[in-house]
Parts: C-alpha cells; structure tokens; sequence
C-alpha cells in the first residue's frame, strides 16, 4: 500500500486557504489551477514542496540552531554586517544535502510531472514563502525563480538554492522592517512546467493603474523571452493599457499602447553552461509589439477574471498582480503566477495629494514615472553593489537597473532613475513601496546625469517622468474629500493631457467639459494629417524622413493618426466613464495645422487666423475634408469598437446654422450621426452669432459650450495676443456677462444643456457665482481649480436657496 507523501502537493490539491503549508504564490497557483480552468484561464500544471519539507530539512541537519547563532546580533542598518551574516546563512544552507526522504519524495513528483520514458522534463523552481504574497505585505522578489531546470540533480540543488534565498539580503532586512521573525517565516518550492515563452513574450500585468489607483484598467508589459527579464527591469517593455467595464461587455477597450525597446531576451540556453541567456532582439522586431490585440484582450479578460475571483474570497475589492507567459512554440497564453497588489490598493482615496512644480527647469531626461511625487538631491550613480557603500540619505540613485539586494539602499534615496526597465519592475515596484518617485527606462541615464550634480526629479506631471537640472522649488497640498458637499450645478474639467487622465478622476467631478483633441495631435501624432494621406507624394524629403522615422511600423500611415489619436482620446473618456467626456474637434488655427510636421504645404497664410479659416469650416472644405475624416474615424472607434459612449463632440467655431448642418453632414459620412447609439454633438457658444441665433442653433445641436475666451475678444473687437491691447481683454465685462446671461436664457427655455469651458471661472471664482445665478448646467474648470471653485459655486447656491 503507497502512503501519500509527506512534503509533497500537487497543484490540483492547493487552494488559497493553504497559505500557512505551500505558501502564498504556491497557494495561488493552486487556487486558480482548481478554481478558474473551467473559466478558460491556463495555469501550467505542478506540485509544491511544503513548508514542512523546509522545516525537516532545517531540524534534521542541524541547520535552524545554525542560523539563529549566524543572525544573532544582526544590524540590518550596517550594509556590511547584514551582507556578511546573509551570506554565511546561505552557504550553511549550500552545502548542507536534502535529507533523503524529502529528496526522495520530490523526484517521485518530478517522475510524476514529466511522465514515464519522457526526456527531463524542464520545469520553473519557484520560492513561495508562508508570509509571501499576502494582501498586506508584499515580499515580491525576495526569493529567488530558476527557469529552464533539468534533470534530478539540477532539480534537488535548485531546491537547495531556493532554501536559501530565503535569506538573501533584501528578504532578511524586510522581515526585520515588517516585524517578521525569521524563524516564522518558512519557504514552500513550486515546481511547473515550463511554458516556452524563450521563443515567445511574457510579461506582468496589474487588474489596478500601479501608478494612479485607477482600478477599472488593466496595465499588462510584455517583452520578447522568457519574462524574469520584465520582473528584473532588465529591458523596457510594451505597455498596454485595457479598460475594463467596457471589456466586460463584449467590446475590444485596448486604451494605449506604447512598444518598449525591448533590447535583450532570456532564451535557453541549451548546451551552454547556464540554464538560460540573454541574447540581443533584432531592430525590426523591437519596433514591433510583442502582443496582438486578441492576445492583449485576452490577458486582460484573465485578469479581469482572476481579480473578480480572488475579490469574491476576500469579500472585498483585490487588484491583482500577475505574472503570464506566451508559449512560442503553440502560441498558447498561461498565468504563471498571481498575487494581491498591495500598495495603491491600500491608500487612501479619501485624501489628495499632489505634488506641483513652482518652476520647469532644463529637461536632462525623461522615461517613465513611479508614483506621482517630485524630489530632488545629489546624483549618485550606482555602477554595481560595491558603489552602494558611497550611497547618502537623500541621495538620488541612477543605474542601469536596480537588483533586488539594494532595497536596504533604495529606502534611503530621494529618488530613483534607472536605465531599463518598465512600470511593473522590481525598481518600480520597491519604490512605490517606499513612498519613493522613480523613473525608469530612461535608456540613458547613467551617461546624461552626473556624480553630485543636483537635478530635481518630477513623476507629478502625467506617465512621462522628467529629471530637471537643478533643485526646483515644488509645493504639497493634501486635501481631505471625504465629507466635501457636492453643488448642484455640475463641475467638470478641462483636459488635454491623456496621462494625467486617470489621476485627475479622483477629484470630485461630473466629467469632462472639454477635452482639448490639439494636445493629443500635437504631442502624440506631430504630423498633419493630410501629409499621412499624401505621403507617398510628399515633395518636402526632409518632413518624409521625419514623418517615416514617426511611423516606421506602419504601412498605412494615415492608420498612425487614427490610432494614435484614438488611444489619447480613449483614456481620457476612460478615465471618466461613464461620466460625460465632451472632446472638442480640432481647433489649430492655419498657422498651428503648418508648424505639424509636413503641414506647410496644405495651411493658406492667414493675416488674422484668429478668426480665419479654423474650425467648423475646415470640416466640409476640400482643403481640410479628408483630414477630418480621420478624426471622425478615430472617435467612432472610441464609442463603437471600445464602447465608451460616454464620449461626445463638439464643434468648434461654428459661424452659421448652415455651417453646423454641413459638418453634421459630413460626419454622418463617417458613421457618426447624431441620436445614433447616444451620440450627442455640441456646438461651441464662442462667436456672437452663436448667441444671437442660439434659439437656432439650439434645433441642430444637443447642447452648447460658452467658449468665453473667444467670446470676448469678438464681443469686445480685443486681439488676445495683442499685448497693446490686452488689458482690454475682460470677460467681466458687461457687454460679455449679458451675452452669457441671455444663451443660458435661450438654452433653458429650448431645453438644451449649456455649459462654459472657457478660462474665466478657473481664474474668478465670483465669475463662476454670477454663472450660477443665471442657472448655467455645468462649469468646466482647470484641475487646479476645481476644489476651490466648486467650494465657491456651493456657497452661491446655499445663498440663493435660502433667499425667500
């Protein structure tokens, strides 16, 4: 009769509850192994080693009084101390064989696993500590992963190595920080198969935006190879964002994608004297996603499920961070790993925080920002391990990329800059940990900044991070929303900056009043439309070779400006769902649409563009109509392909009721009609006539905007960019309020939503009182603004309700 074995576990018999014996990533494995299969969610299949079998094997040798002795009168604060007894710690462990029975019992599963009469199987050794990956602690990295491991001998000493690694530096100094006692902790093993991502991608992906909060996104990074190099920061990968309501109801949300340099891959490395090796990517598949958008879908469904899962066991919501691999061989996806993530899902979202900089300084270098906060210090450029010991408190840390023994280091910089590596990287991850900025993938880094030169370090400004020169002066405001009355007139925002989209959701708001589409074609897509769809033709050498380096993964280049501009748009609407999002058209004046690169050779040279040939007339004249048509297409695919019909438009400069029907006309002959799947369109109220006929205007529009920057200067006859005539310049003025006062008028006697996007309620809080009393539906205001104006709107409508 076979007794069941003692150390052993097989994945099909794990389950969450199972922490204190296999445990938390083992557990894991298990719980989705068991639970999510029928779901369609692929787990490859294996057996831990338990807690127990770690325990037998430190009893029987001898080795637990060992350690206890070695870490007698450990100093995690002197970096020599912590690093001489954690190594003496592991080469007692190193050269102390596996008692038999446990050895014994771990091949009989190998066995198992591979099959009989098959080759070694190759299998992934995985440390899973009973402390680890728990929902309010997060030891990730801490213990060591083998891949590609074959044959018995090479599976019992990566065990060995495994046991050890739960005394690598970093894990002993966490446990001292998080009030861990060493011998509390014990290590599980996971054995797995290998999934062949060395001939396909692999990646990390959160069910929460790590930076922001923002939980309705998926953030997946994806690079070529087998995916330690994602998890070290070892390359920049892809970055792909995916919205989540939205993929829920049948829609393909694909928000962003950014391709990363994705410069190394970790392949095997069969008959070499390592397990696996990094070799370079060729430029043309770097340039290139590592994923499809039905495998980015499909991660993205995972994960949606794995989170859904895991909240329903908790009783409460629990993003999640995971761990996935492509097989290139089958061209199959698989979850290798999923745990809770355990810093933004912590915080607390009743109290703001943002971080602003007084003054910009010179830009030195950019990549991609950790946190949302600014620092600044002297440079310290960290070479290897050794330079570690010249590191000062409040110090900025630049590497390459940082190792996982650093994080005793990393918690005393002001900030950190890496080379390589993504937003779900052991430098990314470690640093949100500690409340400390970051930015990473910068490239070159190490090379621009310098030892000692003082720079200031901004994540605050959007995903792009900026090291500045110099210490710029910043400021700090903390703002307590949780009891903050909302006013009955509707406060919405200005926005252009996708980036910033998903942590300006957090202030109280009811959408976007005007989302600006310019800033998204000027910083995202740089081209006039018109030279994409010309392109072939183009005479300009010099606007070609700038418009191919953009565009070099596309052969259709019209299909860049839809995309790109596509992807802008849909994180701000994201952002908001399913709050309103009113995206005004393109509103470049002549001049702005010839400084896009390739755009002189469309634009007309205008003495006053001001109030040339810009926006609604642009739409339906053969000069501008095919570029327009690009625009169209990019917002159809927001509100039909990614379902995010909380998107409406807006016309700009709109002179006449004709001009209004042709534009109307000639969206509809891109698929965008009016009243069709909700579809509303707005018209700017931001000319005289638009006041003077709105009575008219109100029977082809949904709805208007007072754009009370334009207004005034064509109600007053004032040039705004005239500094002569300037100080004229005031929407205050009565012959402005009085217009204001009589489309409000107009708008509710017709039933029409009226709102104003324009700058003067952002900078006169009285402005936004007197918008009020006229019973205006909503002010849109600057971010910056917006507590303190909504706070001035709410004392207006207290004092009118209480007036008899």
């Amino acid at each position: 009769m076979t007794t069941s074995p003692r150390f052993i576990r097989w994945f099909a018999d794990i389950s969450i509850g199972d922490i204190p014996l296999v445990g938390g990533k083992n557990a894991s494995l298990g719980e989705m192994f068991h639970e999510l299969s029928s779901q369609g969610v692929k787990v490859p299949d294996g057996f831990a080693v338990t807690a127990e079998g770690y325990r037998h094997f430190l009893r029987s040798t001898g080795l637990e009084v060992r350690i206890q002795e070695i870490l007698s009168g450990l100093n995690t604060a002197d970096m020599d101390n912590l690093q001489q007894r954690g190594s003496e710690v592991r080469q007692a462990i190193l050269a102390t064989a596996l008692p038999s029975d446990l050895a014994d019992e771990i091949l009989a599963a190998y066995l198992g696993l591979s099959g009989p009469g098959k080759l070694p199987l190759d299998v992934a050794v995985r440390s899973s500590a009973t402390a680890e990956d728990l929902p309010d602690a997060s030891f990730a990295g801490q213990q060591e992963t083998y891949l590609n491991v074959q044959g018995n001998a090479s599976l019992l000493e990566h065990c060995r190595r495994s046991f050890a690694s739960l005394f690598t530096d970093r894990a002993i100094s966490y446990r001292v920080d998080q009030g861990f006692e060493h011998t509390a902790i014990a290590l599980s093993i996971g054995v797995q198969r290998m999934v062949r991502s060395d001939l396909g991608s692999a990646g990390v992906m959160f069910t929460i935006d790590t930076e922001t909060g923002f939980r309705d996104a998926v953030l997946i990074n994806a690079a070529y190879g087998l995916g330690e190099n994602v998890v070290l920061g070892s390359v920049n990968p892809d970055e792909y964002y995916v919205f989540k309501p939205t993929l829920k109801q049948g829609f393909r949300p694909v928000l962003q994608k950014r391709v990363g340099s994705k410069e190394f891959k970790l392949i095997y490395d069969n008959g070499g004297s390592r397990m696996v090796k990094n070799v370079p990517v060729s430029p043309g598949d770097r340039a290139r996603f590592a994923l499809s958008d039905e495998d980015i879908l499909q991660l993205a469904r995972w994960a949606c499920i794995i989170e859904d899962h895991y909240s329903a066991k908790r009783g409460q919501p629990t993003p999640m961070d995971i761990e996935w691999a492509k097989d290139g061989r089958t061209g199959e996806l698989f979850i290798v790993q999923a745990r809770p993530e355990t810093v933004q899902a912590q915080k607390d979202r009743d109290v703001i925080q943002t971080f602003k900089l007084k003054q910009h300084g010179k830009v030195l270098i950019t990549g991609r920002s950790v946190g949302e906060k600014i620092a600044s210090g002297p440079v310290r450029v960290v070479k290897s391990v050794e330079y570690l010991r010249e590191f000062r408190e409040g110090d900025i840390l630049v590497a390459d990329k940082t190792d996982p023994d650093w994080e005793p280091v990393m918690k005393k910089a002001a900030a950190i800059v890496t080379n390589r590596g993504g937003r779900t990287c052991h430098a990314a991850i470690v640093s949100r940990e500690l409340g400390v900025p970051a930015i990473v993938g910068t490239e070159h880094g190490t090379e621009v900044l310098k030892e000692g030169q003082v720079v200031t370090i901004s994540c605050a400004e959007g995903d792009t991070g900026t090291v500045y020169e110099g210490n710029l002066p910043f400021e700090v405001q903390q703002t307590n929303i949780k009891d903050l009355q909302r006013p009955r007139t509707k406060v919405m925002m200005n926005l252009a900056n996708p980036e910033e989209a998903f942590a300006l959701s957090f202030l109280p708001n009811d959408g976007v009043g005007l989302a600006r589409m310019e800033f998204i074609i000027n910083t995202y897509i740089k081209v006039h439309p018109l030279a994409l769809l010309d392109f072939d033709k183009l005479a300009d050498q010099a606007a070609k070779a700038e418009i191919e380096k953009l565009t070099s993964s596309y052969t259709d280049k019209p299909q860049y400006f839809v995309d790109r501009l596509a992807q802008g748009v849909a994180m701000l609407a994201a952002a908001f769902y399913p709050k309103d999002v009113i995206l005004r058209l393109s509103d470049f004046k002549s001049n702005e649409y010839a400084n896009l690169i390739g755009g002189k050779a469309y634009e007309p040279v205008e003495e006053n563009p001001m109030i040339g040939f810009r926006g609604a007339s642009r739409y339906y004249h053969p000069r501008y109509q095919a570029g327009f048509a690009l625009e169209c297409q990019a917002v159809r695919r927001v509100r039909e392909d990614m379902g995010l019909t909380n998107l409406k438009v807006m016309i700009p400069f709109c002179r006449t009721i004709d001009e209004g029907l042709r534009v109307q006309a000639e969206m509809e002959k891109h698929g965008l009609k009016r009243g069709v799947n909700g579809l509303e369109i707005y018209v700017m109220c931001e000319i005289p006539s638009n006041v003077i006929l709105a009575a008219e205007f109100a029977e082809i529009f949904d709805g208007f905007s007072i754009g009370s920057n334009d207004l005034t200067q064509l109600i007053l006859g004032v040039d705004r960019d005239s500094e002569i005539v300037a100080p004229i310049f005031n929407e205050r003025n009565p012959a402005v309020k009085n217009m204001i006062a009589q489309v409000i008028k107009v708008c509710r006697e017709k039933h029409r939503k009226i709102g104003i996007c324009g700058q003067a309620p952002s900078d006169y809080p009285e402005f936004a009182q007197f918008l009020v009393e006229q019973g205006i539906d909503s002010i849109s205001l600057n971010p910056d603004t917006v507590l303190k104006t909504s706070l001035a709107i709410l004392e207006k409508e207290l004092a009118l309700a209480s007036v008899p």
